[in-house]
């Protein structure tokens, strides 16, 4: 019996074909360029309405700093004590079994994953929409062609995703030192700012809005296998990743309060373009879509190297599946899979952003009882946003889960990381969670179905793909 079913093995380590080629900075750049998409810049006005002071503001950008901490520590234990290729799909198909790994994989490729990919590609075409002067119609299709072109530069090789990666962040943060330069060098707060002096109208709304924000640096952990000396790089990976991006944020919010101010930061229709105004005028504007495309394409890039990674390991262990294994050993690269993941992104902004793809869906939608979509009032960014969360946060809560049933289930497998504060960390991690599966629920309405529609599906996928029997 092998690790993957033995509870007292040591976990199996990655296919022979897989190298470990991936820093620490690697990996830390990774989870900046996924994290710091385009939320710093588009929800930081919405934010500060649901609160009655610049102080709780600031509260609760700390607050979702520490909650994510929380969660990389989680992970840390998780991915330092079973460093396989594809990490929730194994931490949840050890934990639950089988099903529960495949069931995973299959909605990161049709929804989760393929719709993060999507949603981020549309933030990149609505801003370079604006900045090119293309008509309202073209946002799809650059959509589809900026995932076409990071897709072939991740199929060129690992190194080659990577060096896009490491510059894109690089970039990013040169962007994020101007904003923070700009807010706290030319400030146009007025000499007496007006604030609320009670409690904020919606600081429930404000978290869930701040913890979206910080969403992204687990993905990390499906290319722990690719990091050199895993046991030490990937807990300060995780950390440094997490605590780096919870360091800029609070630094870029103070910078948006003190250049504008509460009042001034709370009306911005694009605060960062607004705060750079200071020293730079109108031109602000134009460097603003620069940086958001720049982050947007960061985001791009790492959610498709890492998200490639998931589906080897259940093309390893399903022989029907077996092609998304197929690991490209000069390039570093799992080849196959990132066709896989291209095919169902390009699927998902097809649905979402023309006309035909979206009567289909409200086809769908009416077919299970759902209400009709109001589409003009929905983007591509914002329906994709909706179909996704509450899948995420289902499947992040199960992970969170996971942490519990593995303490119990593999008492004697070493752990060269473990979280501390054991259990009420990770209770706190999968309350968190919990909360949050919620309220994605209750904000996409019938929108959730397309995302869940697709899990049970794979619940019906793997009776019959099960009878192939996995690889044990």
């Amino acid at each position: 019996m092998d690790s993957s079913t033995s509870p007292t093995a040591a976990p199996a380590e990655a296919p022979s074909a897989v190298q470990a080629h991936l820093s620490l900075w690697d990996a830390v750049s990774l989870i900046i360029g996924i994290v710091i998409g385009a939320g710093i810049y588009e929800t930081a006005p919405f934010i500060l309405s649901c609160v009655a002071s610049p102080g709780q503001a600031m509260a609760v950008w700390a607050v979702g700093g520490v909650l994510s901490v929380v969660g990389a520590l989680c992970y840390a234990e998780l991915a330092t004590t079973y460093p396989r290729l594809g990490g929730d799909y194994y931490f949840l198909r050890r934990a639950f079994g089988p099903w529960a790994g495949f069931v995973f994989s299959w909605s990161q490729l049709v929804v989760i994953m393929s719709g993060s990919i999507g949603l981020m590609a549309f933030v990149f075409a609505d801003y370079a929409v604006r900045l090119g002067g293309f008509g309202a119609g073209a946002s799809p299709w650059l959509a589809a062609g900026a995932v076409t072109v990071i897709s072939a530069m991740n199929l060129a090789g690992l190194r080659s995703g990577q060096r896009t990666q490491n510059l894109l962040t690089l970039l990013k943060a040169v962007g994020l030192t101007a904003i923070v330069v700009a807010g706290f060098g030319w400030s146009q707060a007025p000499a007496r700012d007006v604030v609320g002096t009670g409690g904020g109208p919606g600081l429930g709304l404000a978290l869930i809005l701040v913890l979206y924000t910080y969403g992204g640096w687990n993905d990390a952990a499906f290319i722990v296998a690719e990091m050199k000396d895993k046991q030490r790089a990937i807990p300060r990976a995780l950390l440094l990743g997490t605590a780096g991006v919870a360091v800029i944020y609070l630094l870029v919010n103070a910078a948006y309060l003190n250049g504008l101010g509460f009042a001034g930061a709370r009306a911005a229709k694009a605060i960062a373009a607004d705060v750079l105004q200071g020293p730079l005028g109108t031109a602000g504007a134009g460097l603003m879509s620069v940086l958001v495309i720049i982050s947007a394409l960061g985001a791009v890039n790492g959610l498709i190297l890492t998200g490639a990674r998931i589906y080897v390991g259940v093309g390893a262990d399903y022989p029907v599946l077996a092609p998304l294994a197929r690991w490209h050993e000069r390039r570093q690269t799992p080849v196959a899979a990132i066709g896989a993941q291209l095919g169902f992104t390009l699927l998902l902004i097809f649905l979402v952003g023309h006309e035909a793809g979206r009567r289909l869906l409200s086809g769908v939608l009416a077919s299970l009882g759902a209400g009709p979509i109001a589409w003009e009032g929905h983007g591509g960014f914002d329906t994709l946003l909706k179909c996704t969360a509450p899948v995420f946060w289902m499947f992040f809560l199960m992970t969170g889960l996971s942490l519990f049933v593995l303490r119990a289930k593999d008492r004697g497998v070493v752990r060269p990381f473990a979280v501390p504060l054991y259990p009420l960390l990770p209770l706190v991690f999968c309350g968190t969670c919990a909360y949050m599966l919620y309220s994605a629920v209750n904000y996409a309405g019938s929108l959730s179905l397309v995302g869940l529609v697709p899990v049970a599906a794979g619940l019906v996928l793997y009776g019959a793909v099960g009878r192939t029997a996995a690889r044990q």
